[in-house]
């Protein structure tokens, strides 16, 4: 179908929908889709397929938020994603892929953990997947693991399919197993070293991607960072613990000023910034400092460039971001499936639309901040509140607006001494 046409097709299904196409009346069940798209506005294309191959997880992560927060969806999903569903997802992907003249495609193999799928179903998800992206459509595959299953019979298969690795790790043996443990207590530390060893060694060492590190106040920032840092990983992505006003993270207090997460990231930016030659990629650390200088965001941790990423369950649901499960129940659910419904249907869901709108999406309070095109509000889901929905600052604003200035202070006077050097 041709763009123009495309295009014209999904302002007429917005329009019939209207703005009240879910229940409730929290923001943004009442965003007017039809009214932006009449106004100009048009969705961005999915570029990022986040896959559940398998629906649980061989670890017990107390801060989980798939399986220890408010949704508990999980349990009535199967454990496995069947193959008719992978072959169904990848024909979606090739057809949204078509549809809108993509270029390129991430794939995520996600969880639970997805290792648990087992080689074989996972070589044939592989296989699936890069069989149907069409020509001339690059196809960027990845898979996010726990590590504690990585032997080499996982990692030949993914080094076959060129598939990047990233892993879970917070932080030193202590730090780590404070909460990524075994379900019978026993911490997890010593497999996922093991797993990291065997992707380090110089024959994988190309498919490793980076270490996720789920922040914890108790931990210290500098020995995390560095406890990181001995894997010599190409990229480190630092993640606050997900809530929301109703249900706070750890150490964050609404409407508090204090800023512990703010102040645990500023000592982590001091020690990566400050250094010689630089030593991994931080990708908050270096989003925010694109943002600062004018460029536009790709995470959608911070600034306000679209929301491009969707998941499909095990059961072939179709779903937003995984992290909204912290929000409430059924927060992340759309009533689309992949074996009916195309990518696109979900581009005009008003939950999906409202993290493709930048500025339109953030609170009044958000608008009027001097840092409104850096912090872009914070990660959506840590915007909610019962009874307002997502139009909020996020619970951790006060943390962002000070690692915000924090770099852009440091970031400045390096600008400064340059322009002056240069004279």
């Amino acid at each position: 179908m041709p763009r123009s046409d495309l295009i014209g097709e999904l302002v007429s299904v917005a329009i019939d929908v209207g703005p009240n196409d879910r229940a409730g009346t929290e923001w943004p069940a009442t965003l007017d889709v039809g009214a932006l798209l009449a106004e100009g506005w048009r969705p961005t294309p999915f570029r990022q397929f986040i896959v559940k191959v398998h629906g649980r997880c061989n670890l017990a992560c107390d801060y989980c938020y798939l399986y220890e927060m408010a949704d508990q969806g999980w349990r009535a999903r199967p454990r496995r994603m069947s193959r008719p569903v992978v072959a169904a997802v990848a024909g979606r992907i090739a057809e949204h892929a078509r549809a809108h003249g993509l270029t390129r495609v991430e794939i995520i193999l996600h969880g639970g953990e997805p290792l648990l799928a087992g080689v074989e179903h996972l070589r044939y998800t592989l296989a699936t997947l890069r069989a149907a992206v069409p020509g001339g459509v690059e196809c960027a595959l990845s898979v996010q693991t726990n590590a504690t299953l990585l032997d080499t019979l996982f990692l030949d298969l993914l080094a076959e399919f060129d598939v990047r690795v990233g892993v879970s790790l917070d932080g030193d043996e202590a730090g780590h197993d404070r909460h990524r443990r075994r379900r019978g207590g026993r911490g997890s530390h010593a497999d996922v070293r093991a797993g990291l060893e065997r992707l380090t060694a110089p024959r994988y060492r190309h498919l490793f991607g980076g270490l996720l590190c789920t922040i914890d106040l108790r931990n210290d920032p500098v020995a995390t960072y560095e406890a990181l840092l001995e894997f010599d990983p190409p990229m480190v992505d630092f993640h606050l613990p997900h809530g929301t006003w109703d249900a706070p993270p750890p150490g964050r207090v609404p409407d508090d000023p204090a800023t512990p997460y703010g102040d645990w990231l500023a000592a982590v930016f001091d020690r990566w910034y400050r250094v010689p030659a630089r030593e991994t990629r931080v990708r908050l650390f270096g989003e925010i400092i694109r943002l600062l200088l004018g460029r536009p965001s790709r995470s959608e941790s911070v600034g306000l460039s679209p929301a491009a990423m969707v998941v499909v369950e095990t059961d072939g649901s179709l779903e937003q971001v995984d992290s909204l499960k912290a929000a409430y129940d059924g927060a992340a659910a759309t009533a689309l499936h992949v074996l009916r419904d195309a990518f696109d249907a979900a581009l005009l869901l008003p939950p999906i639309v409202a993290r493709q709108i930048g500025v339109r999406a953030l609170s009044e309070r958000c608008t009027a901040c001097a840092l409104r095109p850096v912090c872009g509000g914070g990660l959506y889901p840590h915007r909610h509140r019962a009874g307002s929905g997502f139009r909020n600052p996020s619970v951790y604003c006060p943390d962002l607006y000070r690692l915000i200035t924090h770099i852009h202070a440091a970031v400045a006077r390096d600008v400064a001494a340059l322009r002056k050097g240069g004279r």
